[in-house]
Parts: C-alpha cells; sequence; structure tokens
C-alpha cells in the first residue's frame, strides 16, 4: 500500500495538558492525538507539529503532519478523529500534503493573541483564556513600547532563562499590536520564529508599561541589553494562544 502525508489544523485547550509535547507519564495534546489517530488508523502514528506549546498554551491554528497507509478519505478525517477525541481537542481541517512538507520547518510565520483580562475582578467565563490584570492599562503607553520591537532584532532579552536554545537569538518580529475590546486586551504577535516563552516575556514587559512601571522608551533599552533580568516577568500561560502558522 502507498502512504499517503496529512496536514491537520488543531485546536486545543491547554488548560489541563502539561504541554504539547508527549511527555511520559503526562497528559499531552501530542499523546491524545496520536493515541486517537493509531487507534482510528489502525497502526502506530507519529507526529509532527509547527510548535511545542507550553503547559496552559492553546491553539485554535496549530498544525500537525503524519503519515498513513489508512486509505480513509481526507473529508473523513476530521470527523473519525473529533468522534474519539477528548473535549479539550479539536480537528479543524484536514488536507493531503507532500512528504516533503514540514510543519515546524517550511513555516514563514507564526502569529500569537494574548490576552489579557483588565477589569477589577477577573471574569468567570475568560479565565482559563486571559491573564487577570486588575488595575487600568495604558494601551496607548503599551502600544508604543510595542512598536520599539518591531523588525529585525535580537531578542535575547526576551528569551527565558535556562533555555536549552542554542544559536542565534535574532529573530523577526513583524507585528505587535496592542488593543482595547472593552475589558479585554489583546496582545496579537507574529514572527518568523520565537525563542522560548518570548511571546510571554514581551507581554509581561509590556503590562509594566501599562501599569506605568516602565516607560515605552525603556522597551527598547531593555532589547539593546540583552539581557533577561531586565525585562517583566512573564506573563502567566493561558492567555496565550497561537492562532495561525503561515507557510
Amino acid at each position: 500500500m502507498s502512504i499517503r502525508y496529512f496536514k491537520l489544523i488543531v485546536e486545543y485547550e491547554g488548560t489541563k495538558f502539561a504541554g504539547f509535547q508527549w511527555q511520559k507519564d503526562q497528559r499531552t495534546v501530542q499523546g491524545e492525538i496520536e493515541r486517537v489517530l493509531s487507534q482510528v488508523m489502525k497502526e502506530r502514528i507519529n507526529i509532527v507539529a509547527a510548535g511545542r506549546t507550553d503547559a496552559g498554551v492553546h491553539a485554535t491554528g496549530q498544525v500537525i503532519k503524519f503519515q498513513t497507509e489508512n486509505r480513509i478519505p481526507v473529508d473523513k478525517i476530521p470527523y473519525a478523529l473529533n468522534a474519539e477525541l477528548p473535549s479539550d481537542i479539536r480537528i479543524r481541517r484536514a488536507e493531503q500534503t507532500s512528504p516533503q512538507f514540514h510543519p515546524r520547518y517550511d513555516a514563514k510565520s507564526r502569529r500569537y493573541v494574548y490576552l489579557i483580562d483588565n477589569q477589577r475582578f477577573p471574569s468567570v467565563f475568560t479565565r482559563r483564556i486571559a491573564a487577570h490584570v486588575p488595575q487600568r492599562l495604558d494601551v496607548q503607553a503599551m502600544q508604543e513600547g510595542a512598536d520599539r520591537l518591531v523588525g529585525v532584532h535580537d531578542f535575547a532579552a526576551f528569551q527565558a532563562a535556562g533555555s536549552a536554545e542554542a544559536g542565534s537569538t535574532v529573530r523577526e518580529l513583524k507585528l505587535l499590536r496592542v488593543r482595547r475590546h472593552g475589558a479585554m486586551v489583546r496582545v496579537t504577535v507574529e514572527a518568523n520564529a520565537f525563542l522560548y516563552k518570548m511571546v510571554r516575556n514581551i507581554v509581561g514587559t509590556l503590562i509594566r508599561v501599562g501599569l506605568g512601571e516602565l516607560s515605552p522608551g525603556d522597551v527598547e533599552v531593555i532589547l539593546q541589553g540583552r539581557d533577561r533580568k531586565l525585562a517583566g516577568p512573564t506573563a502567566p500561560p493561558q492567555g496565550l494562544c497561537l492562532v495561525k502558522v503561515t507557510y
């Protein structure tokens, strides 16, 4: 039988997962998807993903690839998998792809959205998908700080301490937008690639700007200082969502 290759768009709520990547004796997104895929395809399936989200982080646009000898029609794959997957994972779309396609290495950019519930008391309805900041944030100041980060820069100051990543810390930040929608502040971030916890470290720094603890100009000083200790704290995981991977 010939092997076929499939690309899936996956959505998940990360609250009850120990992250995307498989871990022994831990509930992970990869572990659940591989378990169900193997069950449905009746063969051992391993997947490759566009990115490894941390514990508590969500996705609406994660991209994965797998290969199989099963002859299931491509349009039936989401139905077959969603019938067996837990309720906090859904396959949004499936399409056949080439053997050469790689979800991670072929990606041109990744887009994340970070949600901040910015009211005195947190909403019970968004507590799993938004971080809570009770003090009113100055969104205009946050955007002025964000503007300092757009472009090609060395983002060493925003890489998590103790990261195992080797190589260059230079990245191209294509978009960093801060907008208020009622009580919710939405930070949209897109880059060619991200360092470990880079988005959450940027958001944590911008929150300090929004609170008046840092000026917008301080963001540029932090960037140029290339020292993680100068930047703000890492924002909580539940506000972060991988929304789109562009190829």
